[in-house]
């Protein structure tokens, strides 16, 4: 089995899949949401997604992939730590279409002590 590993940045705007060899090094493929769909508002979507994922697969059935470990990250820091609408259907084409997987890991960057949040000293007004 020839491992990659595969990077997914799931926000509320967009789902970067990128996938690397073990050591994160070399890129094999990246694609986002935002290269499948063509208005703005679907960039983050399941859909856009799912595509991303499918353009993924077949790239790694060309370079001779057949095992993935898989990191979903959230935006985090500051911001939010829940992964955006993309991250459970980015996975699913990896896992239908032989794709073996790894380890799957939350990579979220969480701070310990950091710089003031956005929104300031009233919050964020809706």
């Amino acid at each position: 089995t020839f491992f990659g590993v595969c990077h997914i940045l799931a926000t509320y705007n967009d789902t970067f899949i990128h996938v690397t060899d073990i050591t994160g090094r070399e890129t094999y493929i990246r694609v986002t949401g935002g290269m499948k769909v063509k208005a703005d508002r679907e960039e983050s979507s399941p859909y856009a997604a799912m595509l991303a994922a499918m353009d993924v697969v077949n790239r790694l059935k060309e370079l001779k992939v057949n095992a993935l470990h898989i990191k979903i990250r959230a935006r985090g820091g500051t911001d939010s730590k829940t992964p955006g609408p993309g991250a459970q259907v980015a996975l699913r084409p990896l896992a239908r279409f032989g794709m073996k997987i790894g380890r799957i890991e939350d990579v979220t960057p969480y701070p310990t002590d950091s710089t003031r949040r956005g929104g300031g000293r009233r919050g964020r007004r809706l």
